[in-house]
C-alpha cells in the first residue's frame, strides 16, 4: 500500500485524465508519441486499402493501337477501372467486371480488329473514281477473307492478297484472278491437307471465276502449303505412305488385341512391316481352242451351188410332115416330184451336173483382260516381343520366369492366323520371349520448403501484411508505449521524497487507502490528505483537537 503523501500540483477540475497525462510528458516525449500514433494510423490505412484492392484479370490482349485506344476511351466512359500489363500487351480490369465489360464492348462493336472488311464501303465519299471503288471493294473482300481464315483454331493471324484483273470485253482471252494467303499459326499447331484444301476452296469460292489452283498458301516460315514442291507426285507418295502406315497399324493392333489378354497389358510389343505393291498392271489374252468332246461345231455360214445342163433331143423317124410338127405342150403334176435338172425326159438320155457346198464354222476364241488392283500386300513381316511372366516363389517374392516353349508356339500360331499368314507370299512371323527393361524413374530431388512454389507465393502474399504489422508493433513498443506509461505514472516532488524519509511510520498509520496518481481526487480524499498533512506538520494541534473531541469540548 502506497504511503506517499506529498504536495501535488493538481490539475484544475475541468481537465480530464488525458490532459493530465499529457501534461506530465515533456516536449520530446510528446513529439515521439505523436509520430508513433501517426505511423500506426498510416499503416492501418494502408492495410485497409490493400485488403480492398481488386483482383485484376485480362480483358483483351494483343490489341492494335487503334482498338486499344477505342477500348480505353470506352472504359473511361463506363467508369471501369483498368490498367496495363508490363509492356502494354494486355488491358486488365477487375475480375468481377470482365464478362460484363466484354459484353458491353461487344454490343458497341469493339474490338473491331486491325482488319477492315466491307465496312469500308460504308465510307464512300462523293467524287470517288471507279478505280477507287474497285480498290475499296478489293480491300473489303480481302478483309472479310482474313477474318474468316483467322476464325480457325490453329491460325493466329492471316493476310490475303487478291489479284483481280480488270475485265475488258475487247480482249479475247480474259486474265483469271488469283490469290495468295500468308498464315501465322499458333505455336505447336499445324494444318493438315484437309484444312489447307478447305482454305483454298474458301478463297476460290469467294472470288468469281477463280480456279482453286490459282490460290497459294504460305506459312510464316515461307513454306508453300497449298501444293507439294514437286507437284502431284509428292502428294501421291504421301498418300501411299499413309496407306502403308494404316495397314501396318491395323495388323499391329490386331496382334496386341490377341496377345495382351494372355500376358497382360504392357507385356507385349509388336511391329508389322508391310510390302505394298502400288503398280498398275493390265493384260489382255486371246485363246483359240478346238471343239471340246463330241459337241458339233457351230456353223457360222453355209453356201451350196448346184448347176445342171439337160441333153439335146435328136430328130428321129421318116422325114415328112409329121416330123415337122412342133412338140406338144408339156404337162407336169402340180404336187408331184419335179424331174431332176439336166435329165432328159427319157431316162436313157443323160446330161451334165455340178454341185458346190461351202460351210464356215465358228472359231473357239477366248479374250481375257486382267487389270490388277493397286495397293495389294506383297509380303508381311511381323516381330513380336513378349515379356517374362511374373510369379511368386515360396517366400512370396515376385520373380520373372520365361514362358514355356509350347505356349510361345501357340502365341506364334495365333499371330500367324491374326495377320493372315501365307507361306507362298513369303510372310514371316517371329515371336521372342525376353525380359523387359523397365527404366527407373528419376529420383526427385527434395526441394527445401522455403523454395517450394506454393510457399514462395504464400510468402509473397503475406510479406506486405506481416511487414506492416511488424513495423506497427515496433512503433507501438518503441514510441507509443513509453509515452503511455509516462502518462499513467504520478509526478513525484521533492517534498514527497522528503516525507517518505522522515515519517514512514506515521504514513503507515494514517494512510488507509492507496493513492491513485494521475487522477483528479474527490472532495473527501482531498480533505483526508489535508488532515494528514496537518497531522504531520503540527501533531500537537491534531492531538489537542482529538482530545477535545473525546472530552466533548468545542475545538479552539
Amino acid at each position: 500500500m502506497s504511503t506517499a503523501v506529498a504536495e501535488m500540483d493538481l490539475p484544475p477540475e475541468n481537465r480530464n485524465a488525458l490532459s493530465a497525462g499529457l501534461s506530465r510528458l515533456d516536449r520530446a516525449q510528446k513529439i515521439k508519441m505523436g509520430l508513433g500514433a501517426f505511423g500506426l494510423l498510416a499503416i492501418a490505412i494502408a492495410l485497409f486499402f490493400m485488403g480492398r484492392q481488386p483482383d485484376w484479370k485480362v480483358l483483351y490482349n494483343n490489341l492494335g493501337d487503334k482498338d486499344g485506344g477505342a477500348i480505353i476511351a470506352q472504359l473511361t466512359t463506363m467508369n471501369v477501372p483498368y490498367k496495363y500489363t508490363e509492356g502494354g500487351g494486355a488491358i486488365m480490369v477487375p475480375a468481377d467486371k470482365v464478362h460484363d465489360t466484354r459484353l458491353r464492348l461487344a454490343s458497341q462493336g469493339l474490338p473491331k480488329g486491325s482488319v477492315s472488311g466491307f465496312e469500308l464501303m460504308e465510307a464512300n465519299r462523293f467524287g470517288m473514281t471507279q478505280f477507287q471503288e474497285r480498290l475499296t471493294f478489293q480491300r473489303g473482300l480481302e478483309g472479310e477473307l482474313t477474318r474468316s481464315i483467322q476464325s480457325l483454331s490453329s491460325v493466329q493471324a492471316a493476310r490475303v492478297h487478291l489479284a483481280l484483273p480488270n475485265q475488258n470485253g475487247f480482249f479475247r482471252e480474259q486474265q483469271k484472278p488469283s490469290a495468295s494467303v500468308l498464315l501465322t499459326l499458333h505455336p505447336g499447331r499445324t494444318l493438315d491437307k484437309a484444312q489447307i484444301a478447305g482454305i483454298v476452296h474458301l478463297v476460290a469460292s469467294s472470288v468469281p471465276e477463280m480456279n482453286p489452283k490459282a490460290v497459294s498458301i504460305v506459312d510464316d516460315a515461307g513454306t508453300l502449303l497449298s501444293a507439294a514442291p514437286d507437284g502431284m507426285a509428292q502428294g501421291a507418295d504421301t498418300q501411299k505412305l499413309q496407306y502403308t502406315q494404316q495397314i501396318e497399324q491395323l495388323y499391329t493392333r490386331r496382334i496386341l488385341d490377341m496377345i495382351e489378354p494372355l500376358v497382360g497389358v504392357g507385356n507385349v510389343k509388336a511391329q508389322v512391316s508391310a510390302d505394298v505393291d502400288f503398280s498398275l498392271a493390265e493384260s489382255t489374252s486371246e485363246q483359240h481352242r478346238p471343239n471340246q468332246g463330241s459337241e458339233p461345231g457351230a456353223v457360222r455360214s453355209q453356201q451350196i451351188v448346184e448347176d445342171g445342163t439337160p441333153a439335146q433331143a435328136q430328130p428321129a423317124g421318116v422325114p415328112g410332115a409329121t416330123t415337122n410338127q412342133p412338140p406338144a405342150t408339156g404337162t407336169a403334176p402340180i404336187n408331184g416330184a419335179a424331174a431332176p435338172l439336166g435329165v432328159a425326159s427319157n431316162a436313157d438320155k443323160a446330161g451334165t451336173q455340178r454341185r458346190e457346198s461351202v460351210i464356215n464354222y465358228e472359231i473357239d476364241k477366248t479374250v481375257r483382260t486382267v487389270r490388277e488392283a493397286s495397293g495389294t500386300v506383297r509380303r508381311l513381316t511381323a516381330a513380336v516381343v513378349v515379356n517374362h511372366r511374373s510369379v511368386a516363389d515360396k517366400t512370396g517374392k515376385v520373380v520373372t520366369t520365361a514362358i514355356p516353349p509350347e505356349q510361345l508356339e501357340q502365341m506364334t500360331a495365333l499371330v500367324r492366323e491374326t495377320i493372315g499368314f501365307k507361306q507362298e507370299r513369303g510372310d514371316s512371323v517371329n515371336v521372342v520371349n525376353a525380359v523387359f527393361s523397365i527404366p527407373k524413374p528419376a529420383e526427385e530431388v527434395p526441394v527445401a520448403w522455403w523454395k517450394q512454389p506454393e510457399n514462395m507465393e504464400l510468402a509473397r502474399s503475406l510479406a506486405w501484411p506481416v511487414g506492416a504489422l511488424g513495423v506497427a508493433l515496433l512503433i507501438l513498443m518503441g514510441m507509443v508505449r513509453p509515452g503511455m506509461k509516462m502518462m499513467r505514472q504520478p509526478v513525484v516532488t521533492k517534498t514527497e521524497d522528503k516525507t517518505k524519509t522522515n515519517a514512514p511510520q506515521l504514513d503507515a498509520v494514517l494512510d488507509e487507502t492507496p493513492e491513485r496518481p494521475g487522477l483528479p481526487m474527490p472532495e473527501e480524499n482531498r480533505r483526508l490528505v489535508d488532515a494528514k498533512r496537518l497531522a504531520l506538520e503540527n501533531p500537537m494541534a491534531v492531538a489537542n483537537i482529538v482530545k477535545s473531541w473525546v472530552n466533548g469540548e468545542a475545538p479552539a
